[in-house]
């Protein structure tokens, strides 16, 4: 090509003289092979990431991500008060409800304990002596490879803001996930599966799914539902009379033309089709073999608890597994039912049982395989259960109440890479109400996963609408006294 004189060199010309230089790398990042940081070596809030987005050694290599949609009561399940237990049917003090941001409770609400029947006891487990309720006795053979925080707490007091809050440290659409953060920061080994893939039983309420999506980021790296029945992502399959030769033919006329489009106006969201194009015809391919539990040994299904086929918690569970297994990098499940506004103790005994054996058998089962040091598993929701009834009956019996949401503190766990096993980290008051000690905030909890993963917080960052934004915002410090 004959250069231009200096004078008529256009920008638009200059891009396109570069040859596929700059697309090349944009192409290579948004295919998320080997992150955003491998393929951009660029200069964000005055650091220079290292490789694959790497900032320091990790301690885990993935991640399984528990959301239980609505928030469990974790006063019944993981943080026992014999003291709100003793005052049951009292009303509650008056900072508890003054001035105080309550979804329902209107009125100045009497304290509901854990009920005092078999079901609900509270046993120390395994060597460290961690009490978790008997509704769960699966998790309790686990105990001491739990790791738990028992005052969470976060800024939002309804379910859509604060899944979008816990989810993307921010309480309004339009921010990227937490796994999008991390597939764009240091992506997945796997180039025949997404780096982020979501399971859901039941429906997503509230932020539906907004929780996994991608925000400002490039849309390759928002999560990738995957269904139990029929097509495991929708269209991938080819139509009737479509031969993976023809779809090979259609796949690389649209990408040729999409790269000329590419070199000429530099979107990047063109590269994200080109990427997506050329992982849904390798999918077609992987993930059939990749949803084929049928294929897992008998005493497998017996431990998950697992019926190929179906579309149920444990069968998400076990496929979560085999997605780690194969390099993918976050893996999210969402669990629907746990809005317990009413009938909580007649509820949670069912939700409770529907997860507490697939649980423990991804924790036992990961940690057959050689894979639980590397893989982190959290479980956790948008916010926790006050020690208020919620509806109690005019008797002052309290079997049909329930529990209205609570930001102030609550409990979550976590598993697996580089954190303390049998551990328990904060504790709160008397009444379970606020924090005694040890606060951990949102931010805090999403700084402390991707340390574990290797990622600064601080540093993965990504410029928009003339700012740098990151997960954490402004916020959040990791939570030393987690790690191992």
């Amino acid at each position: 090509m004959k250069p231009l004189p200096k004078a008529d060199l256009t920008r638009r010309h200059l891009f396109q003289t570069a040859g596929m230089g700059i697309g090349g790398v944009a192409l290579a990042s948004l295919f998320g092979r080997d992150g955003y940081a491998a393929s951009n070596r660029t200069e964000t809030a005055g650091t220079t990431f290292a490789h694959r987005g790497i900032h320091h050694t990790p301690r885990a290599k993935s991640v399984i991500y528990i959301h239980l949609v609505g928030a469990p009561s974790h006063l019944d399940l993981f943080d026992f008060k014999p003291e709100l237990q003793k005052r049951t049917g009292e009303l509650c003090p008056e900072h508890m409800f003054e001035g105080k941001q309550l979804a329902f409770i209107r009125s100045r609400p009497q304290l509901m304990g854990t009920p005092n029947d078999d079901r609900y006891v509270f046993k120390r487990c395994g060597q460290s002596g961690i009490e978790i309720s008997n509704l769960m006795p699966q998790l309790q053979t686990v105990a001491d490879d739990l790791c738990f925080i028992r005052t969470l707490h976060t800024d939002q007091f309804n379910h859509a803001p604060a899944q979008l809050f816990l989810q993307t440290g921010f309480g309004r659409f339009g921010r990227p996930s937490l796994g999008s953060w991390v597939n764009y920061g240091i992506g997945s080994p796997n180039e025949n599966l997404p780096g982020f893939v979501v399971l859901v039983t039941g429906q997503v309420l509230g932020a539906g799914n907004s929780a996994w999506g991608s925000g400002f980021l490039p849309t390759i790296h928002q999560g990738i539902e995957f269904r139990s029945q029929g097509d495991p992502v929708l269209f991938l399959s080819n139509p009737k009379g479509v031969e993976p030769a023809d779809r090979r033919a259609v796949v690389d006329t649209v990408n040729q033309l999409n790269r000329l489009q590419l070199a000429d106006v530099r979107d990047p969201e063109i590269a994200t089709r080109i990427g997506q194009y050329e992982m849904a015809y390798r999918m077609q391919s992987s993930v059939p073999e990749l949803m084929a539990i049928d294929q897992e040994p008998a005493a497998i299904h017996e431990m998950y608890g697992t019926e190929p086929g179906k579309t149920s918690f444990a069968n998400n569970c076990l496929l979560a597994r085999r997605l780690v297994e194969r390099g993918v990098r976050f893996v999210q499940l969402f669990d629907q039912g746990w809005d317990h506004h009413g009938n909580v103790f007649g509820s949670l005994p069912k939700k409770a049982k529907e997860v507490d054996r697939p649980i423990a058998a991804l924790i036992k089962d990961l940690k057959m395989r050689g894979m639980l040091d590397d893989t982190l598993i959290v479980w956790s929701a948008e916010f926790g259960r006050t020690p208020m009834a919620q509806g109690q009956n005019g008797s002052g019996e309290m079997t049909k109440a329930g529990r209205d949401h609570h930001k102030e503190a609550f409990t979550m766990w976590m598993a697996g890479g580089g954190l303390k096993r049998g551990h328990v980290h904060g504790m709160t008051d008397d009444l379970g109400y606020g924090i005694a000690e040890d606060g951990v905030h949102v931010h805090d909890l999403n700084a402390t996963i991707m340390h574990l993963l290797g990622i600064d917080h601080e540093r993965l960052t990504f410029r928009y609408q003339g700012r740098q934004f990151r997960l954490t915002d402004i916020h959040g410090e990791v939570v030393n006294g987690v790690l191992a």
